[in-house]
């Protein structure tokens, strides 16, 4: 097990926020659900791994697919708000990289937006390649950097109100670190021992309530929140005015928040079989809780 001072300070900003999650970021992160779910080569009767499942959201898409999914996180207000979107699917408290699972029992893994948030996102995705059994797939998501315009807005606000971003805060050990780019990820998922390996850029516009998105971080919620959080009063006092002023220029006329954003996702093969559903799993379906 890796655990972290990095893996216990990202799990404390979720901790007991999958309400504010639902009301602002969730719809963001839900918009590379159908690519990662094709690119994971989740059909019917596949058994999908869900690591970081979040509030559900995958998790209901792959049992929309009809696939057999076990959803996992390491938050239970998560699992909890899962529980709702996706009732089918069974849930269990795990965080990667130690996964209660045996090798090669699933058909496919996805971690949507979960690499950002672990120590050692190599041995985060060798995890996923050792429960998933040979010639199946593993999908992730990450945000890219240098940030498109959306991921820099709050960096900017605060900015702009005066204030600085945090000092002494948990980083990613740089040997563990990896650029976010198509090669970089590329190669953090070869380096995992994964085949076939491909990449990509998503692009969108993400639409939003003004109020909504400011929700997230003025909850706590992420690096975004606790740099909020970490302001002095004065600068905390301009954040709203700041906030304000630069979406101005985002917004429809009827207000709604318009913000081009970006995502890498990145696909490979487990090595040392063809695709085929693997065999020998229980009829009542896959391991959960």
């Amino acid at each position: 097990m890796i655990d972290t001072e990095y893996d216990r300070h990202e799990r404390s900003r979720w901790a007991g926020r999958a309400r504010a999650y639902e009301r602002s970021f969730a719809r963001l992160c839900a918009y590379p659900t159908p690519a990662l779910l094709d690119a994971a080569a989740v059909r019917p009767g596949r058994r999908l791994l869900d690591a970081g499942t979040g509030p559900g959201t995958v998790a209901a898409a792959a049992l929309a697919r009809d696939a057999r999914v076990v959803a996992v996180d390491a938050e239970a207000s998560m699992l909890d708000a899962a529980g709702r979107q996706a009732p089918d699917a069974r849930r269990c408290a795990a965080a990667l990289p130690d996964l209660p699972f045996p090798a090669a029992v699933f058909d496919a893994a996805v971690a949507n937006f979960v690499l950002n948030h672990v120590g050692n996102p190599a041995a985060a995705l060798a995890e996923l390649g050792r429960v998933v059994r040979p010639g199946g797939r593993v999908a992730v998501t990450v945000w890219p950097s240098p940030h498109p315009p959306l991921q820099r807005l709050w960096g900017e606000a605060v900015a702009a109100a005066g204030g600085a971003p945090p000092a002494g805060l948990p980083r990613l050990a740089p040997e563990r670190d990896f650029p976010r780019t198509e090669s970089g990820l590329a190669g953090v998922l070869a380096g995992a021992g994964l085949a076939d390996v491909h990449c990509q850029t998503l692009t969108w516009t993400h639409h939003a309530d003004p109020e909504d998105w400011w929700a997230g971080p003025a909850a706590g919620i992420g690096s975004a929140g606790l740099m909020m959080q970490r302001q002095p009063a004065a600068v905390r006092a301009r954040l709203r005015h700041e906030y304000d002023r630069l979406t101005a220029a985002y917004r429809d006329a009827d207000g709604t928040l318009r913000l081009p954003t970006a995502a890498l996702l990145g696909s490979a093969r487990v090595g040392g079989g063809p695709d085929q559903v693997a065999a020998g799993w229980r009829a009542e379906g896959p391991p959960g809780d």
